[in-house]
């Protein structure tokens, strides 16, 4: 049976580098691929930044591609990642040969809770200049993130396992945080440690070969892998996965960066690399090594997009990476 895949361009360099990525797929797999919209031209022409159609292709899809979307991102990737009811956001971060990394000794996942936290969107004016946000954390979804991380961990050959958070100010809902994965350490007899969040973010940046995986709540994954980023070489390097139960959504950790959309220069490697995740979730385990190798070979040896110190586009990067498959 042919698998759905559901595409999603989005905004700016999405337009640019789904494209490459599809190109890529389509080299070592036969896949169905759907295409739909969302984003901020979205927004312009119809009212809203994600039609309801599209919400239904991905969950009926076996999985989404996602590009990215500018103004109207809150109100794109966050029902989206809803709609395909992921509650885990995996988002590596490894050096690659021949990249001009500040640390070339990284090698890094980042297992973030996907539901809750700041991210569920309580917010509200309570009077004229005083506005609150309520942060969400609960025992099941605590439990959850906690065993899919250990699970990660034994299944990809990390023995590093960290749990970022901020428990010492956070008292209550940290505090739950790590009550719920003491608990499930304990039924898996896995081994770990703690770190707050901000100290994680200083250690990280000196000793990153020091940690593997890295369990974390919603906003702290959000900022602790943007900053792992800077040491590889950048955000065009970092794929990630919007994990379920049955279906998953992957994205780029990119954002639109409409400074350089449409001029054919943005580096599709973190999205090519989301590909790869999105084969081995749909089981073409073989074919998601082949396109990683593919991919770390035309990083070591070139072409190069500017974004990494070349001159190559996002058609010649792609084109060199179809030829290694």
């Amino acid at each position: 049976m042919t698998e759905t895949v559901l595409v999603v361009p989005g905004d700016g360099i999405g337009q640019e580098v789904v494209p490459a990525t599809v190109e890529v797929l389509e080299a070592v797999a036969d896949f169905e691929f759907v295409e739909a919209e969302a984003g901020d031209h979205v927004k312009e022409e119809t009212g809203e930044a994600l039609p309801e159609e599209t919400r239904r292709l991905a969950t009926e899809a076996d999985a989404t591609l996602f590009g990215a979307a500018g103004e109207t991102a809150a109100d794109v990737i966050l029902p989206l990642r809803q709609a395909v009811e992921s509650f885990a956001n995996i988002r590596p971060a490894r050096a690659y040969p021949g990249v001009d990394a500040l640390r070339p000794e990284t090698d890094l996942v980042f297992v973030r809770e996907n539901t809750e936290g700041v991210y569920k969107g309580i917010e509200s004016e309570i009077d004229e200049g005083v506005t609150t946000l309520t942060r969400v954390i609960t025992e099941d979804a605590s439990r959850r993130i906690a065993d899919y991380g250990f699970e990660y961990a034994a299944e990809n050959g990390y023995d590093d396992v960290t749990v970022a958070h901020k428990a010492n100010v956070m008292r209550v809902t940290d505090g739950q945080f790590l009550d719920a994965v003491e608990a499930v350490a304990e039924e898996r007899s896995a081994d770990y440690e703690e770190a707050l969040m901000d100290a994680l973010a200083m250690h990280l940046l000196l000793t990153p070969e020091d940690y593997g995986v890295v369990i974390c709540p919603n906003l702290a994954g959000d900022m602790l892998s943007d900053l792992a980023a800077g040491l590889v070489g950048g955000l065009g390097l970092l794929p990630s996965a919007n994990v379920g139960e049955d279906n998953a959504l992957f994205e780029p950790v990119h954002g639109s960066a409409p400074d350089i959309a449409g001029q054919g220069v943005a580096n599709p490697a973190a999205t090519i690399l989301s590909g790869a995740m999105l084969l081995e979730h749909l089981d073409y385990d073989e074919e998601a090594a082949d396109v990683r190798s593919a991919v770390e070979s035309v990083l070591a040896d070139g072409p190069r997009t500017p974004d990494l110190g070349g001159s190559a586009s996002t058609e010649d990067v792609t084109a060199a990476i179809v030829d290694r498959l």
